[in-house]
């Protein structure tokens, strides 16, 4: 036998006797045509924040109030009373008028923290955003249906329900803004 037929025997044998691992391409748990949505505890979704809000309140109040009260000549015991009158009119009126606008445009991504019974997920979710000394923070938290997420993984804040919205700041501007200390105490007494 020539080299070569031993060479090659030897590499048949080899590949014969030991175990070949294969690596499969498909790997269990992805799906490569479906919506990844998220379903479960950990899973992230972006929710775009558009929310206007206008309220407009008014009120009227309009009182009057008379009294009077006579008192004849005394009798008896009582006889050195004069003839006393008394009479009171009051009136009041009153206006107010009170309107506020709110406007607030974000994406926040949130996590899902719980899954309820029924399916849907409560999401919660921060974002901070710090400029020029200033803190904007905004913190959202709902439940929202996992087929109302849509293929980017984003659901409008008008779809998540029994949200909590808070937008708070901290900084320069809100303490400028802020009534000091006596105007306060002033503004709960009177």
């Amino acid at each position: 036998m020539n080299k070569k037929t031993i060479i090659m025997s030897i590499c048949i044998l080899s590949l014969w006797t030991s175990p070949i691992w294969a690596q499969s391409l498909w790997q269990d748990g992805t799906n490569y045509i479906g919506d990844e949505r998220p379903r479960s505890v950990g899973d992230i979704v972006t929710v775009r924040v558009d929310e206007k809000t206008t309220t407009k309140d008014q009120a009227q109040t309009a009182t009057t109030k008379n009294g009077s009260a006579t008192v004849s000549q005394g009798t008896g015991l009582l006889d050195f009373i004069r003839g006393l009158g008394l009479s009171s009119t009051a009136s009041s009126t009153g206006d107010g008028k009170s309107s506020r606008s709110y406007s607030t445009n974000a994406q926040i991504t949130c996590m899902v923290t719980e899954v309820l019974p029924n399916g849907n997920l409560v999401i919660e979710g921060t974002r901070d955003l710090q400029t020029h000394g200033e803190t904007l923070r905004m913190r959202i938290r709902g439940a929202i249906r996992p087929q109302d997420v849509d293929g980017n993984n984003t659901i409008d804040s008008s779809r998540v329900a029994n949200v909590d919205l808070i937008v708070d700041g901290k900084g320069t501007l809100t303490k400028i803004q802020k009534p000091g200390f006596l105007t306060q105490i002033l503004q709960a007494i009177f």
